[in-house]
């Protein structure tokens, strides 16, 4: 079949064009440029590889790699002296419900996590509305509100140390003052959790530095439009900043709740450093017994199993936040 054109006639296919050319005659310029840019894409795919090689070498032989040894352990009784894993199938498992201070450390982190996650949410907000309004002096608020977050861990337990203690603290000397009588906090059970909640709080300036990130994000025109409505603080707040900043909202709780059910640094330092004195059954974490069981009494296989329990329950506690808070999140790119 031919095909008149101006210049005279032209062979083409049935299909009315030439093989591997459009209906229109045109040639494709998806091929055209996939033929001109492919050896370039190539080249730069190589060299981003090559620069992250670094990281993707670490993370395989350091995280990834040690994951699955520990995996492998965890169904073994691991002797570190002779590095020989002798394979025992679910018996450390099986351990894990037989352990009763397993359910203590796991039912003392549940508390600490149901308790510190709001109050870090609430408290780091507040802080970044305080910071959202401030006009003179934003910068040096800014930061004075960030050096907590840079102070070394062992310094913070230290001061705590000194602040929490019952008899000549200054956190009860301030109660006293109050005429209030203030508790033992390193001592009563009943606040020992609230006394690391305190510490966990001071730290609470990389949440913070998120939602004022979010806050600024919120356009001004909305609150001008509801101040014409007649709409007062609490419902722009309700109605406009939380709506705006949910996203926000919904990461800080998933990583907080990660990083609560690994709590370790504060209640250590604070309890279970100086093995000489007796530590509270309340400031016993879950982390804290995995460190005991590998690291005191040299027990990694148990204290292997012990870690993929921890990473299930937190998968799990993660995939529930994900599946259902999703559903209260605004995001800029939703239709509706």
């Amino acid at each position: 079949m031919t095909e008149l054109r101006a210049g005279g006639a032209t062979a083409a296919p049935a299909g009315g064009s030439p093989a591997g050319t459009p209906p229109g005659g045109a040639p494709d310029p998806k091929r055209r440029r996939r033929g001109r840019w492919g050896k370039y894409d190539r080249r730069e795919a190589i060299a981003g590889y090559l620069f992250i090689s670094p990281w993707i070498i670490g993370f395989l032989v350091f995280t990834l790699g040690a994951m699955v040894y520990s995996l492998v352990i965890s169904f073994s009784r691991y002797n570190l002296a002779t590095n020989e894993a002798t394979p025992i199938g679910l018996a450390n498992y099986a351990e894990l419900f037989d352990d009763p201070r397993i359910a203590t450390s796991l039912a003392n982190t549940l508390f600490y996590a149901v308790l510190a996650v709001p109050l870090e949410i609430v408290f780091a907000l507040f802080l970044a509305s305080l910071l959202n309004q401030a006009t003179k002096g934003a910068g040096f608020f800014r930061t004075l509100y960030y050096l907590p977050r840079m102070t070394p861990a062992v310094a913070t337990a230290a001061i705590f140390f000194l602040l929490l203690n019952g008899n000549s603290g200054a956190i009860n000397q301030g109660l006293r003052f109050l005429g209030l009588e203030g508790p033992q906090w390193l001592v009563d059970p009943d606040w020992v959790k609230p006394s690391i909640v305190l510490m966990t709080l001071w730290g609470v300036s990389g949440t913070m530095v998120i939602f004022l990130a979010a806050l600024k994000n919120v356009p001004r025109e909305l609150y001008e439009v509801a101040e014409l409505d007649g709409a007062g603080p609490w419902r722009k707040f309700r109605s406009i900043t939380l709506p705006m900043i949910s996203s926000a909202m919904f990461f800080n709780v998933i990583i907080l709740t990660i990083a609560a059910f690994q709590i370790f640094d504060q209640a250590y330092l604070l309890f279970w450093r100086d093995q000489s004195n007796a530590s509270p059954e309340a400031s016993l974490f879950y982390a804290i017994y995995l460190f005991q069981q590998a690291f005191r009494q040299f027990n990694f296989g148990f204290a292997a199993a012990m870690a993929w329990l921890l990473f299930v329950i937190i998968m799990s506690i993660t995939f529930i936040q994900m599946r259902f808070g999703n559903r209260f999140v605004y995001y800029e790119g939703d239709k509706d």
